[in-house]
């Protein structure tokens, strides 16, 4: 849902709508912290519902104390993205890797600390995650408010957020169904391997491919954002052939990233799992599993570009709407 908020503030700021971008991102956040109380519940009842699903006792009980730990990052993710969208529609992105860097080195620290000296284990390590979460929204909001970048994009806190919500639910709604079919089939394929007849062995190899799988899929995250904020600049400022020319490239660039990246996995399918584990059944199933790994990651290259450049285009009658 927060990826709508990506393709307005990015046509408001190239058509010079400055001050509509600190209300969409107020109007975004509203929305989210929202939809964050109902995600909250299911997540405190996650193990009876991992057991309703088929998973084991085992499985349930431990996935479902991680999760209880995960429960405030939901909303540290509800204030994060429109605050980053809000940013990267600028152009803004340096002070946002600087404070993710940064929060990463604290992370690792303070998770050896939690999970290992005051033995708070999987609860811990979650609670932990979500901290680090809110500090990174804590930090950008920060920069935000002291930043002469912002001046015109920010002017406080307004209760025209509180307007037109329904127009932007709708739109929120409509990214939040193709990104979630997008992420979904990962978590699907989790619990159709706690199903398998050996659970443990298919689960350890499938979360080390997605393991790998997720990193690469943050460099076209990257790529997205890239595409999406430039097409909906160029629509916004009127220049649609612009626009079609950065998606071309774009898409071009992270397939050919992908491309290389899934051939080294494939050079590697018999060594990259040790990384992870000294297990050798576990590095036999990865290698098996390595193939469909290095298909999976060409698509994925490509089909998250194309994705932002449909979200550049989808919205540009509500910007206009809000002249």
């Amino acid at each position: 849902m927060g990826s709508a908020v990506e393709t307005l503030c990015g046509q408001a700021y190239g058509a010079n709508k400055y001050e509509m971008l600190g209300i969409y991102m107020q109007r975004s956040t509203i929305l989210l912290m929202a939809t964050g109380v109902p995600l909250a519940i299911i997540y405190a009842f996650s193990r009876p519902l991992l057991v309703l699903v088929g998973q084991s006792q085992d499985i349930a009980k431990y996935a479902s104390i991680y999760v209880y730990g995960l429960i405030p990052q939901i909303f540290a993710y509800a204030a994060n993205f429109p605050i980053q969208k809000f940013l990267q529609a600028q152009s803004i992105v340096t002070p946002s890797a600087v404070i993710s860097a940064c929060t990463v080195g604290a992370h690792i620290l303070l998770s050896w600390v939690v999970v290992y000296e005051l033995g708070l284990g999987l609860l811990g390590a979650s609670l932990v995650l979500s901290f680090s979460w809110w500090v990174v929204v804590v930090a950008q909001f920060v920069y935000i408010l002291t930043t002469r970048k912002c001046r015109f994009t920010w002017t406080g806190f307004s209760v025209q957020a509180f307007f037109g919500l329904p127009e932007f639910l709708k739109l929120s709604m409509a990214s939040a169904v193709m990104l979630c079919l997008e992420t979904w089939y990962f978590q699907v394929l989790v619990l159709i391997a706690g199903l398998l007849k050996n659970p443990e062995l298919a689960l350890d190899s499938l979360s080390i491919c997605m393991i790998i799988s997720g990193w690469v899929f943050m460099i076209s995250v990257g790529f997205n954002a890239a595409a999406s904020i430039r097409v909906s600049n160029e629509l916004g400022a009127g220049n649609p052939k612009s626009a079609a020319f950065s998606v071309v490239a774009v898409t071009m660039l992270s397939c050919l990233v992908s491309v290389v990246i899934a051939i080294v996995v494939l050079c590697l399918r018999g060594y990259i799992s040790y990384i992870f584990t000294e297990g050798e059944r576990v590095a036999q199933a990865v290698s098996e599993l390595t193939p469909l790994l290095a298909v999976t990651l060409i698509l994925n290259g490509i089909q998250p570009v194309l994705s932002a450049a449909a979200d550049g285009v989808v919205a540009i009658f509500v910007v206009n709407h809000e002249d």
